[in-house]
């Protein structure tokens, strides 16, 4: 009897055993692989998302980077290395921190491969390299600076998710005005308490259904005088300032004009359109004979495309090299410079709402046009002997962006779509001519848009349009509500990136120190609303500026800083 019983016995617990396993195990089930969830989701791979994302680390929240981008930084690590800073003064915090430890790199000798430091110098176009006093250094090559972004990642633990693109039909889920969750079109999917759009353009912005504008406004809608159609300014030097013919036979419009030239007659000055600024790459090139790969020569090349220089180089035009702005190690940061250039001009209007598809078509002509019109400089008995012997001292740089054939990964989308949120900037703020409200941060450059076209004048000439350069007097505030959506539109969404302002004033927000100083306020303001369990736009403002300010960020003018 009593055998039997602790048989039954043994038997019983043997089966709540078997239960209680089956129990946990059924419990303790693996989640599906592509289900991810995080405080804080951050979309983007730029210097922006990097900030934003170290910031909501070290203020204790979880944070996820999906990015697009296989490597990080955006154009501070894709060959923008010639730092447009505006007053030095107003770059605190992560970013701050970026150019410090760029300053660190360059202080080891064993940084400075194809040269000796003291041949560089302290070179740059009011710009200085090394800011020995302030322990920063503003120019610097394209990989030194991924591997600053990539340390801040690894310090920090961070979990960026790569080659992860936005399923922008139908991958955000959202509700009662809060996005819950986004889809990759891998088929992963995002949860998170608050988002933050990072990319330059605004595509999560634009899927959470939140208002933007692509284009110019006209100078009626924000009281402004340099917004919209602009053809009598000049200041930069990117125009014709000769009569150049534009038609493929000289004086005969029925030929047709030349590759690039728009046919569209001329606007009213002021009056708004839906074009944008031209974008190019910012290339790094190398003059030293060991680092340098020859100009290729794309397989669609058309020297023809390229006959409106050929023209300017008639003229007497020979400021081809003026913007080689010099990088350690011989090498370059070229960006566009004079009436042609680097900027493929009226080539982009349909880039910042295009598929990912249509922008890949984009962005390979953009490089077809670049790469030709090297090869074009370098090559062609159509440029003046002298300036085709001194192109064929540069070529790409060997050592950088060895996975893309020397070619720089990221276009410059000097502006996409930009955000209408809770408050515009508009050039009356950065040129104070009105006070900002709860500042988020500062800027200071000029407003800067590059040529947006280029037309032929009623007395039958090239001419480029949409080159501005006005400089503020002095430093300005970027208000919160500028990196806020209307809380109708999303409660939960923070856009450091495509913030809410006018074209010509985000020609001067648009600056790499000034995205990462957005970055990290946008990630504070995010760790406020999660901790307070509510909407972005409800945070309280001199709480928030009190955490800015203790993590050294730069909210005001500093009238006794230089």
């Amino acid at each position: 009897m009593s055998k039997t019983i602790s048989l039954l016995r043994i038997s019983g617990l043997c089966l709540i055993a078997t239960a209680f396993i089956f129990f946990t195990g059924c419990q303790n089930q693996p989640k599906n692989p592509n289900e991810f969830s995080a405080d804080i989701i951050i979309y983007g791979g730029t210097s922006a998302a990097i900030t934003a994302a170290v910031e909501a680390v070290q203020s204790g929240k979880t944070v996820l980077v999906v990015s697009p981008d296989t490597h990080l930084g955006g154009l501070s690590s894709g060959g923008l290395g010639f730092t447009d800073t505006g007053n030095k003064s107003t770059i605190g915090g992560l970013s701050r921190e970026f150019y410090h430890r760029v300053w660190l790199h360059y202080n080891d000798s064993a940084a400075w491969k194809w040269q000796k430091h003291s041949e560089y110098g302290n070179k740059g176009q009011g710009t200085v390299a090394m800011d020995g006093e302030n322990r920063t250094m503003w120019i610097f090559e394209p990989h030194v600076a991924e591997k600053v972004f990539e340390d801040f990642v690894a310090e920090n633990n961070i979990t960026v998710l790569r080659d992860e693109w936005l399923d922008r039909e139908n991958g955000l889920v959202k509700k009662d005005g809060k996005i819950v969750s986004f889809k990759t079109l891998s088929g992963k999917v995002f949860s998170g308490k608050v988002f933050i759009d990072t990319t330059y353009e605004g595509d999560l912005m634009a899927a959470a259904g939140v208002s933007y504008h692509v284009g110019r406004e006209a100078n009626s809608v924000y009281n402004e005088i340099w917004n919209g159609f602009q053809p009598d300014a000049r200041h930069h030097g990117h125009f014709f300032n000769y009569k150049i013919d534009p038609y493929k036979t000289p004086g005969k419009s029925e030929s047709g004009l030349l590759y690039g030239i728009s046919p569209e007659p001329i606007a009213e000055t002021g009056s708004g359109d839906n074009k944008i600024q031209a974008y190019c790459f910012r290339l790094c090139m190398s003059n030293h004979p060991e680092n340098r790969v020859p100009f290729p020569k794309p397989e669609n090349y058309n020297p023809e495309n390229y006959e409106l220089l050929g023209r300017v180089f008639d003229a007497g035009w020979r400021e081809w090299f003026n913007k080689f702005d010099i990088i350690p190690n011989r090498k370059t940061d070229t960006n566009n410079h004079g009436p042609f250039s680097s900027d493929f001009i009226g080539m982009n209007y349909d880039y910042p709402e295009a598929s990912y598809e249509r922008r890949k078509e984009i962005i390979k002509a953009h490089e077809d046009y670049q790469k030709g019109l090297l090869y074009y400089v370098a090559n062609d008995p159509r440029v003046p002997k002298e300036v085709r012997d001194e192109m064929q001292n540069w070529g790409l740089a060997k050592d950088e962006f060895p996975d893309n054939n020397n070619w720089s990964r990221q276009i410059y989308v000097r502006e996409a779509r930009r955000m209408i949120g809770v408050y515009v900037t508009t050039e009356n703020d950065v040129l104070a001519k009105s006070e900002v409200p709860s500042p988020v941060g500062m800027g200071s450059y000029a407003m800067d848009s590059h040529n947006v076209q280029r037309y032929v004048t009623a007395e039958g000439f090239a001419q480029n349009e949409g080159d501005i350069g006005v400089h503020p007097h002095e430093p300005y505030s970027i208000s919160y509500g500028s990196i806020v959506p209307k809380k109708e539109e999303c409660s939960n969404l923070l856009v450091p990136v495509c913030v809410s302002s006018s074209h010509i004033a985000y020609g001067s927000i648009r600056m790499e120190p000034v995205f990462m100083i957005l970055g990290q306020s946008a990630a504070l303001a995010a760790k406020m609303a999660i901790d307070n369990d509510q909407a972005v736009q409800d945070v309280p403002y001199e709480a928030l500026k009190e955490m800015m300010m203790e993590r050294g960020q730069v909210l005001v003018l500093q009238r006794d800083n230089k």
